[in-house]
């Protein structure tokens, strides 16, 4: 539940960041400023005897994010991608929260999947093995299938993980709440719709039928993809809380020195992950939320296999467009034309200058054009975003938010396998391939085509709708100036209809005139 009791969360938190020493880890990584250093420890140290002790075995950061639950873990592994942002030694120890995690116990496991499957183990199965990785939500066991022999996946969630993430989405609401009451400058990034996004994520994650669907529907979408492939789903030994899925053999995308020993090429391995991820978001608008390199590895042919479905993005053709054209702008170093794309979407608020903004931006890209990738800063240069959006009263993205933040995810993967990586230059041909079906004459097209569809569906309702309207604008004619956004809204959606239905017919006219 929700409330001020969270607070005890909260403070158990800070205590425990104390108490394992990853506070003191954690300044030293992000080169934190003195004033938030000493601001940190005097606020912690006090309550350090009511944190969480964690396995003493672990180094600090990942022992007080395992002890404080799987949300904190599921930040960690982010962070485990960014050797450039907490450096190499701390992104090293934090790929350890990506698959091996502690495990619960294999006849727990053999419980769940017979309650899940109503069938037992040993009808399914012809071996399962003790859980070969294990992560913040769930784990896997390596299994034969009885009736062919052929090896699988067997995904099985954590008891009681529904119970613990939603204790860490009450305190983080409540975090977001105390944020947005003392910093009002802050309510901008807004703070709880960006808590209540991950709630989402989250929640779809704990469902596997949910991750199965969109194991499916990714393996549709990629089918044609040279160098990646994708486990098959097991739709009958799947369900809510077990999945079965083909067994993927290679290696762990984040082993250097395995893959060095196999002869595979990292450059071209980090080129690949990157352009996959864009031509997925961008052509298809349906990526892997998900893609550290717990989640990636590499077949013997080379090819680079996706695993772990769970967190899927979806972003709409509108939005890819934007997100293209941005991208394109950074490319070209056109930072007017990435300025106005900013204002044109609404972005940023339409009283701000638009000359003035693309100065900034230009701060923020100059400096990654022409410089090796190992001279980047990529936490100053987040830092430095982070400033130009104040700035410019920018509001935070909920519809961006899982691209961004995989984004910034595969990024450090590609760099982990090839420091000197420069994102732009790998980007480039993907984001241009995209702008030329996407923007242009050809999408015009497709786009007046798919207009004259929709007009078509809804024409033989459309006098009906507008003698409502009209109808309801008579009533309402004595209170005009108190007449709500939704009567202007409709108004103008009619008018957009009735303006691109005879739009359409004219087209028509003219086609049928040649």
């Amino acid at each position: 539940m929700r409330g001020p009791h969270n607070i005890w969360r909260l403070v158990r938190t800070g205590a425990t960041l104390e108490r394992t020493g990853a506070m003191g880890a954690i300044l030293d990584a992000v080169d934190a400023p003195a004033p938030l250093r000493a601001g940190a420890r005097v606020l912690g140290w006090p309550f350090k005897w009511l944190g969480d002790e964690g396995d003493p075995s672990q180094p600090p950061v990942v022992r007080a994010l395992t002890a404080l639950g799987p949300a904190y873990i599921k930040f960690g592994q982010i962070l485990s991608t960014r050797p450039d942002v907490v450096g190499d030694d701390m992104a090293r120890e934090l790929r350890i929260l990506q698959d091996k995690l502690p495990p619960f116990p294999l006849s727990v496991a053999r419980a769940q999947i017979e309650v899940e499957l109503g069938q037992r183990v040993d009808d399914i199965y012809a071996e399962l093995s003790e859980p070969v990785a294990a992560a913040s939500i769930a784990q896997v066991h390596k299994a034969l299938l009885r009736d062919s022999l052929e090896p699988v996946a067997v995904k099985v969630l954590r008891p009681g993980i529904e119970r613990a993430f939603r204790k860490d989405i009450d305190a983080f609401y409540l975090a977001a709440g105390i944020i947005e009451l003392l910093s009002p400058s802050s309510r901008r990034l807004r703070p709880h719709d960006v808590v209540e996004h991950f709630e989402q994520t989250v929640l779809g994650e704990l469902d596997l039928r949910l991750e199965s669907a969109a194991a499916s529907e990714y393996a549709a979408n990629t089918a044609d993809d040279a160098g990646f492939q994708l486990p098959q789903v097991k739709w009958n030994l799947s369900g809510r809380r077990v999945m079965t899925l083909g067994w993927a053999e290679g290696i762990p995308l984040g082993d250097n020195d395995a893959l060095d020993a196999a002869g595979h090429d990292r450059v071209a391995l980090s080129e690949r992950v990157l352009q996959l991820f864009l031509n997925h978001a961008l052509r298809d608008g349906f990526f892997h939320g998900d893609m550290h390199q717990g989640n990636l590895k590499v077949a013997p042919n080379g090819d680079i296999v996706a695993l772990d479905f769970g967190i899927m993005g979806h972003i709409d053709e509108y939005t890819r467009r934007v997100y293209a054209e941005i991208l394109f702008g950074f490319i070209r170093r056109d930072y007017k034309r990435v300025a106005e794309v900013h204002f044109e979407a609404g972005y940023v608020p339409a009283d701000r200058d638009v000359d003035e903004f693309a100065r900034a931006l230009r701060a923020v890209g100059e400096p990654i054009f022409g410089m090796d990738a190992t001279r980047i800063s990529m936490g100053k240069l987040l830092a430095y975003l982070f400033e130009v959006t104040e700035r410019f009263g920018m509001e935070t993205r909920t519809e961006l938010i899982l691209l961004q933040r995989t984004m910034v995810v595969v990024e450090g993967v590609a760099r982990s396998l090839n420091p000197k990586m420069n994102i732009w230059t790998v980007a480039r041909p993907v984001v241009e391939d995209y702008i030329r079906q996407s923007i242009g004459p050809r999408a015009a097209a497709k786009d007046l085509a798919k207009t004259a569809r929709v007009l078509a569906r809804f024409g033989p309702r459309m006098p009906g709708l507008v003698e409502a309207a009209l109808i309801r604008q008579a009533k309402s004619e004595p209170h005009r100036h108190h007449s709500d956004w939704r009567t202007k809204a409709l108004w103008l959606v009619l008018g957009l209809l009735i303006g691109g239905f005879a739009v359409f017919l004219g087209v028509a006219g003219a086609a049928e005139g040649i």
